[in-house]
């Protein structure tokens, strides 16, 4: 009987983003890695760099784009450009959430895009999120197949992808996401099938402590523009 082939794709999140005035950027152009951000995609190739990857599938945003660089030049991988792990829609693009929840409560209108907190109602939904991430997911192992794969995306949508294979709801605070910046979400598959996910931060150290959770990444902002 032939043993099924091993084969791990590896989500890596972007590194610091240079984001003076702290706003949320979503998927606007223009947002490009900070220099603690380059140093942190250099921290990844120089700590995978020698691993068994083959494949590099990354978001269009610059940011991933320009983490998944130093990678590819290691490995000597063309960048696959995949709109599919993309950064999710949000109806709050361009604002600053250095006062948290307060950032919506001060902007009445607004809050019809509360509605419902399951879906969620004020971006894309988590499903149709889920669905286009394993999508790419699926398609860097078969281009992997034996060997590894890194996807460079986005906190939510990895986040996200983790708790679709978990089989956990959905619905979470933002800070409690564990997906740190250029940190690795590892899906390991037997064959087609899943077996087990694993989580690492390579360039855990270079993070400043009060940004670990961040909902998103604001290098250079000063505290009272940063998430809160």
């Amino acid at each position: 009987m032939a043993t099924l082939e091993k084969t791990i794709v590896h989500l890596l999140r972007h590194g610091e983003v240079h984001n003076p005035d702290g706003v949320l950027y979503g998927r606007r152009p223009g947002f490009h890695l900070s220099d603690l951000g380059h140093t942190m995609a250099q921290r990844i190739a120089d700590s995978i760099g020698d691993r068994d990857i083959v494949h590099l599938r990354v978001s269009p945003l610059e940011r991933a784009q320009e983490t998944a660089a130093p990678l590819a030049e290691r490995r000597g991988l063309s960048i696959v450009t995949d709109d599919r792990v993309i950064e999710s829609v949000n109806r709050f693009e361009g604002l600053n959430f250095g006062e948290g929840a307060m950032t919506i409560i001060k902007r009445p209108r607004l809050w019809r895009h509360l509605y419902n907190p399951f879906k969620p109602s004020w971006g894309e939904p988590y499903d149709v999120m889920a669905a286009r991430m394993m999508a790419a997911v699926h398609a860097a192992r078969d281009a992997a197949r034996g060997h590894e794969a890194v996807v460079v995306s986005h906190q939510l949508p990895i986040w996200t992808t983790r708790l679709h294979v978990e089989k956990r709801r959905y619905l979470h605070h933002p800070r409690s996401r564990q997906c740190t910046l250029c940190s690795l979400t590892s899906l390991h598959f037997t064959g087609d099938t899943l077996s087990q996910v694993s989580y690492s931060e390579p360039a855990g150290d270079l993070i400043p402590v009060k940004d670990k959770s961040a909902p998103f990444s604001a290098g250079g902002a000063p505290d009272p523009k940063r998430p809160s």
